[in-house]
């Protein structure tokens, strides 16, 4: 594994998150791809999930896209899975079908091998979207599946822990 900054384990990311949503008496709302659905039954594990999340998606095709999200051909007109500007879109798409505060989305490459767009195993797209929208690319190094599926899970709690905390801040 290439050394990399330690994230917490995931339980831990989501019940933090949880104490914050509910301090703050916000929701959210999932849309992922290459975790699996790992970020969704992390933040549902936390006792009184129901305050805060209000539901989600595992979009890990172009059919699961139109039959989840209501995507549309216009919708990805110029646009590919895996990108900053589509995990953008897809927070703020699954944020407004949910009517929840915020929303959230990774899209990536588990592995073990890279993607169809040529991206390598280990890269993942995470997205925040409230008020405003936060996204970054990681790349975790490995091509072992079940390690990126919980490390893309982890970076993107790890990612809306810190816009929580930014928010309240300001």
């Amino acid at each position: 594994m290439t050394e990399r900054i330690a994230l917490p384990p995931l339980h831990t990311l989501a019940h933090d998150v949880a104490v914050l949503l509910k301090a703050r008496r916000e929701t959210v709302a999932v849309a992922e791809s290459s975790a699996g659905g790992l970020v969704s039954a992390a933040l549902l594990a936390v006792p009184g999930a129901s305050a805060y999340f209000l539901g989600g998606a595992v979009v890990y095709s172009r059919r699961a896209g139109k039959a989840l999200m209501g995507l549309t051909p216009a919708d990805m007109e110029g646009m590919r899975a895996e990108t900053e500007p589509y995990a953008r879109m897809m927070a703020a798409r699954v944020r407004d079908m949910h009517r929840a505060t915020w929303g959230l989305c990774e899209s990536g490459a588990a592995g073990p091998s890279g993607s169809p767009y040529g991206d390598p195993p280990g890269h993942v797209c995470i997205a925040v979207a409230g008020a405003d929208t936060h996204s970054r690319v990681t790349a975790t190094g490995e091509a072992e599946r079940p390690v990126n599926m919980d490390l893309f899970a982890r970076e993107l709690l790890t990612l809306f822990a810190q816009v929580l905390r930014d928010d309240t801040a300001a």
